[in-house]
C-alpha cells in the first residue's frame, strides 16, 4: 500500500457531497474501486475517489450517462489521442442535448397551443386539451 491516506466510504461521502449509497452503485457499475478492502470488509479509499466522484457528478451535470463516464475516466490517462476522444464524445453528446432541446422546444409549442386553445374554447363542456390527448 502507498503512503496515500486513506478514507473510508463515509468520509469519501463528505467530502464529494453524496450518500454512500451513491458510492457502493459507483461500484456496482464499475465507475469506482476502493483502494482496499479490509478482512472487516470496510472498504478503504485514496483521496482520488473523491476527485473521481467530482468528475462523475458533474460530467453527469453535462447530461453523460454513466457508461459514457466510464468511458471518459478511462480517457483520463495522458496519452496522444485522449483530448481528441473526449473531443468526439463531447460533441456527440452536444449532438444529443441539442436534439433534445429541439424536441422540448416542439413540445413547448404544442402544450402553449392547447393551452390557447382551452383559453379560446371557455364555455365548452369538453376540455380543448382533453380532446386532443385523446
Amino acid at each position: 500500500m502507498t503512503n496515500k491516506k486513506q478514507l473510508q466510504i463515509g468520509d469519501v461521502a463528505r467530502a464529494a457531497g453524496v450518500n454512500v449509497q451513491t458510492i457502493r452503485y459507483y461500484e456496482r457499475r464499475k465507475i469506482l474501486a476502493p483502494a482496499e478492502r479490509k478482512d472487516s470488509g470496510y472498504r478503504l479509499y485514496t483521496e482520488d475517489a473523491v476527485t473521481t466522484i467530482r468528475f462523475v457528478k458533474h460530467a453527469q451535470e453535462l447530461g453523460f450517462k454513466l457508461d459514457e463516464i466510464r468511458d471518459l475516466l478511462a480517457l483520463r490517462i495522458p496519452s496522444t489521442s485522449r483530448c481528441k476522444r473526449v473531443r468526439e464524445r463531447s460533441i456527440a453528446k452536444l449532438s444529443d442535448v441539442q436534439g433534445k432541446i429541439k424536441m422540448l422546444k416542439k413540445i413547448e409549442r404544442t402544450i402553449l397551443k392547447l393551452i390557447k386553445d382551452c383559453e379560446a374554447d371557455v364555455t365548452s363542456k369538453e376540455c380543448p386539451i382533453i380532446r386532443a390527448l385523446e
